[in-house]
């Protein structure tokens, strides 16, 4: 997120003075605790329905169809023609030959993107908050995290533009300052986004890293 009031700056509007700082995360909880004392709040589960409805799909056609082959070759009817030539493409073809291959390589790559999905929780664009009882589970978006951390550096008093990239596990700042000295606007920053990262609620608190610089000086 960027907000830039007056000129905009680009993205090599840093000249050579700067500083930064990193702010220190909340120390690790007892297991099973968030900072409030609740319980811990994990990640959130993407439900995947598009995968999982392709997935859903395509085997249920293949099924059916394979289903119904069965079933007519078992009443006496000759099976179908995509299935003889089937058999006899694969009589022809051996296993080292290179459609083989391609084809395998293919499957396994399918197979181990499902397992990928299956095990991993997804939705990382959304960071969850402190549960205070079992019933209760929110997240905030990255997104909205980033626009509360850059409007509150906008009221440090010397900042011009400020953006805020905000991850999993930290919380990366770059400000411009038009007037005050850098060292200054910096702390202020610190101390101002510290608040703020706390006041999220989130139930793993990132860390804080904040860079401030001038503009570079038009020729």
């Amino acid at each position: 997120m960027e907000k830039t009031p007056g000129a905009g700056v680009g993205d090599n509007g840093f000249d050579q003075s700067h500083s930064s700082a990193a702010y220190d995360p909340v120390p690790v909880l007892a297991e099973g605790e968030d900072e409030g004392g609740g319980r811990r709040a994990g990640r959130f589960w993407s439900a995947r329905r598009i995968p999982a409805a392709l997935v859903a799909l395509v085997v249920l056609a293949a099924s059916g169809l394979l289903l119904y082959d069965v079933a007519a070759v078992r009443a006496d009817r000759p099976a179908m023609r995509w299935r003889r030539g089937l058999a006899h493409w694969l009589a022809r073809h051996t296993v080292d030959d290179v459609v083989v291959l391609v084809g395998a390589s293919v499957a396994v790559a399918l197979g181990l993107w499902l397992v990928v999905l299956a095990v991993t929780p997804g939705l990382r664009d959304v960071l969850p908050m402190r549960r205070p009882s079992a019933s209760v589970r929110a997240g905030l978006d990255r997104s909205a995290a980033a626009l509360v951390l850059r409007d509150r550096a906008m009221e440090v008093p010397g900042v011009q533009s400020v953006r805020v990239r905000t991850g999993r596990a930290k919380v990366a700042v770059r400000a411009v300052s038009h007037f005050r000295e850098l060292d200054d606007v910096r702390a202020d920053l610190d101390a101002a986004l510290g608040a703020a990262i706390k006041e999220l609620g989130l139930a793993g608190q990132p860390g804080l890293s904040v860079r401030v610089g001038r503009a570079a000086r038009k020729r």
